[in-house]
Order: C-alpha cells, then structure tokens, then sequence
C-alpha cells in the first residue's frame, strides 16, 4: 500500500457520520446494507448519506452492488486491514515489546472458532 491510498482511507474516516457508517457496515458483514438503512440507522438524510458513502467508496473502504433499485454497500475488510498494516508495518522496529500490547489487545476480539476434528464423524 502506498502513503496516498492510507491518507485517502484515513481521512474518509476522520469525519464522524462516514466514521460511524463504516462501522455500521462492519457489523454487518457478510450481508451488507441498504442505503436507506444506512442513513435511517444514523439518522442522517438520504442525499448527505450518499455523499458519505461516495467518500468511502472512492477510499476503497466500502464497495456498492445494485439489485435492481436497492445499492447494497458493504465494508471492505480487506482495505481496512491493509489499511491497517501499512500503519503497523514499521511500528516495532525491530522490537517486539512495543507492538505486542497492541496485538495482545486486538486477539480476545476475534476467537477463532473450535476446530472439527476429522475422527469425529458419525
């Protein structure tokens, strides 16, 4: 990722209604949301909700799919966590002790699901 496309993503996040849409979105991956529901869940007017959107959508942090008169926008984890890289890639330089906190507090949030054993069959 370049310096450009991080500023880009990180200022369509600096503003409060895109910051809380993306998150909106997040919340509900896999399936994604409805505009309308979008700008009803935060109480924001449809045109300046679509305003919102076009911003994230042109930093590669939501993408749009259109069923007929309804546009779907989903979150695009993928962005975000390269996003998210880029700005921790160097962080440690070389010592683990000042980035190990900060994946320590990011693991309980996302448990990985049990594992199937293959010998368990019925």
């Amino acid at each position: 990722m370049e310096s450009e496309e991080a500023l880009l993503a990180l200022a369509a996040l600096a503003q409060p209604t895109r910051l809380e849409a993306f998150r909106l979105l997040v919340r509900h991956e896999p399936k994604g949301l409805a505009a309308g529901k979008i700008a009803r869940a935060l109480a924001v007017p449809q045109n300046t909700m679509s305003s919102h959107l076009a911003v994230l959508s042109r930093a590669s942090l939501i993408s749009a799919q259109r069923f007929s008169r309804l546009i779907i926008y989903r979150a695009e984890l993928s962005h975000l966590r390269s996003v998210v890289l880029f700005m921790l890639r160097d962080c440690c330089d070389g010592r683990p002790e000042i980035c190990g906190p900060l994946i320590e507090a990011l693991t309980p949030c996302c448990p990985r699901p049990p594992r199937k054993r293959a010998d368990a069959k019925l």
